[in-house]
């Protein structure tokens, strides 16, 4: 790596939601000052939550003990992790050293599990908010909360984990990086509904929801 590179950890695991890591890889990997790891237990592929696709673990956790920032996503994956005591304590230590630790959808839960989020306000899919709540955290129904002091950030539910990269490329370079790297990614949603957010959806939406989670799991 030349001068002036940063590393960027993104954890990868069993049963990880795809987006929660790969959007904020695609934010991240277009600032040619940073270098992205995928770290996992060992290297190799892992599945994703539907185990339809594979991602590449590039290095195991304890090879990267001091990156600059870290990317925690989530998926269904994350409940194992939250008692995974050598995910926890890389984390722990890792988090001394960042710039910013930072989560996607559940990867929130494995954060509070690693003691970094007691009290404080922070971000997860709306479903889990009760089990982020159950580690210590406060959960609030916004898209990106920042703490700047704890060098921590979580983002909402899996798409929310561009936004948040967005934010991060802003804070570690300048506004101007940030909206470049959106331009390149041509990130301008127009979706053809608005239900993004549970406030926004009909008893009808919530339970078609409801019925898709039971069948996948």
């Amino acid at each position: 790596m030349s001068d002036g590179t940063r590393r960027v950890a993104i954890a990868l695991f069993a049963q990880v939601t795809a987006l929660d890591a790969v959007g904020p890889y695609e934010v991240l990997q277009r600032i040619p000052e940073l270098d992205i790891v995928f770290v996992g237990h060992e290297q190799g592929t892992v599945r994703t939550e539907n185990a339809m696709l594979g991602l590449s673990v590039d290095a195991r956790f304890e090879e990267l003990p001091d990156p600059d920032v870290i990317v925690f996503p989530g998926g269904i994956g994350t409940r194992r992790l939250v008692h995974d005591e050598r995910v926890l304590a890389w984390l722990a230590g890792a988090h001394t050293g960042t710039r910013f630790t930072t989560s996607v959808c559940t990867g929130s839960l494995v954060l509070a599990a690693a003691g970094l989020l007691p009290g404080l306000t922070a971000t997860t899919h709306w479903a889990a908010y009760g089990e982020l709540e159950a580690l210590g955290a406060r959960p609030v129904a916004e898209r990106v909360v920042e703490h700047p002091e704890e060098r921590i950030i979580t983002a909402a539910g899996v798409s929310s984990g561009i936004d948040m990269a967005l934010r991060v490329v802003e804070l570690l370079y300048d506004r101007t990086a940030a909206a470049a790297a959106q331009l390149m990614i041509e990130y301008d949603p127009a979706p053809p509904v608005s239900c993004g957010a549970p406030s926004k959806a009909s008893e009808r939406v919530l339970e078609r929801v409801r019925s898709y989670a039971e069948l996948r799991h």
